[in-house]
């Protein structure tokens, strides 16, 4: 199989107030998905732990820690994000989880996949390859809570914490990718990645979000700025947009975008809250719809960057919604 899922059990130990959508039983959905996924042969890995190092390539030194000295305690960021007492650990798997799987897709050595397991694993799996610029897989899903893309160099908001893909795609640069993009299907716009990367003309951001909604950034004229300008592309939909005028916008706006950005690296920001059950948007995509979509990315990566995609969990609130789009899109890449 072409695909590599990352996940822990330790995604349940992130606690938000009771009633909050962002709750535990989001990491259960994902334990249900992977241990399917498991049973059919799939391979799992363990993510490893974001260090400061890791974050700071996108967040300030005071960010960091601020989060870090909320560990052991409970606490309200704003009115909608908040830690417990295990956050910040579980926030830097989160956001490591997503260095493991650029590492997956990208090469890096010679450790096996290791077996899912409930315990955390201190020593980061890395892929096999014989390559060591290409792991076994050509797909990774990074399937994690907190989400991330509202998380902005110094700011945490939205749920998140750290801003995970970010992390990750700064990560990838690192790791010699000379251009990736990041393409954002959340049904709120991912206002910490397009900050991260507006004026950076190596990562193109890509975001199709209910506009005007949550956090109010995403407008069509947010473009980027300075050596980046034009690499930032925003398609804020109304209340009610379904699949196919989704489907149109990145056929005709998306697709020709990206090939002509070439990247080594395509990344997706994988909400599944434009689902039409999701209570907390008012898109009205299917999960039939996120298939197509993600498949027209998958097959978009096959010809732009030899199939190297890196998928990371952000929103989609109701639980019988996100488990049907998460084995939908596993369907998809594997």
């Amino acid at each position: 199989m072409s695909l590599v899922i990352v996940t822990s059990s330790r995604f349940a130990d992130h606690l938000n107030p009771p009633g909050h959508p962002e709750r535990v039983e989001r990491a259960e959905v994902m334990e249900v998905v992977t241990a399917g996924w498991k049973d059919a042969g799939g391979a799992v890995l363990e993510p490893r732990a974001a260090t400061d190092a890791d974050l700071a390539r996108v967040h300030t030194r005071e960010h960091i820690a601020a989060i870090t000295a909320t560990r052991g305690r409970a606490s309200k960021i704003d009115e909608d994000t908040f830690t417990s007492p295990e956050s910040d650990d579980v926030a830097r798997l989160a956001a490591g989880a997503v260095l493991t799987a650029v590492d997956a897709v990208l090469g890096v050595g010679t450790a096996k996949a290791v077996p899912h397991d409930p315990k955390p694993v201190p020593d980061h799996p890395k892929a096999v390859s014989d390559d060591p610029q290409r792991g076994p897989y050509k797909r990774a899903l990074a399937m994690v809570r907190p989400p991330g893309h509202h998380a902005e160099a110094d700011r945490a908001m939205g749920f998140c914490l750290y801003n995970n893909i970010a992390v990750g795609a700064a990560y990838a640069r690192s790791r010699g990718c000379a251009r990736v993009v990041i393409v954002d299907f959340d049904v709120h716009h991912g206002n910490g990645t397009q900050r991260t990367f507006y004026g950076d003309p190596t990562v193109l951001f890509v975001s199709s979000h209910q506009y005007p909604y949550y956090p109010g950034t995403g407008a069509a004229t947010e473009v980027g700025s300075g050596a980046g300008a034009g690499f930032t592309l925003n398609l804020p939909l109304t209340i009610g947009t379904q699949d196919a005028e989704i489907e149109r916008l990145y056929s005709t706006l998306v697709v020709p975008k990206v090939r002509g950005f070439k990247p080594d690296l395509l990344m997706i920001s994988a909400g599944f809250d434009a689902h039409e059950q999701d209570p907390l948007g008012q898109l009205r995509m299917t999960t039939v719809g996120f298939g197509r979509l993600t498949q027209s990315l998958i097959d978009l990566a096959d010809e732009v960057c030899d199939g190297k995609v890196v998928l990371v969990t952000e929103g989609g609130y109701d639980t019988h919604a996100l488990a049907a789009c998460l084995r939908t899109v596993i369907d998809v890449c594997k």
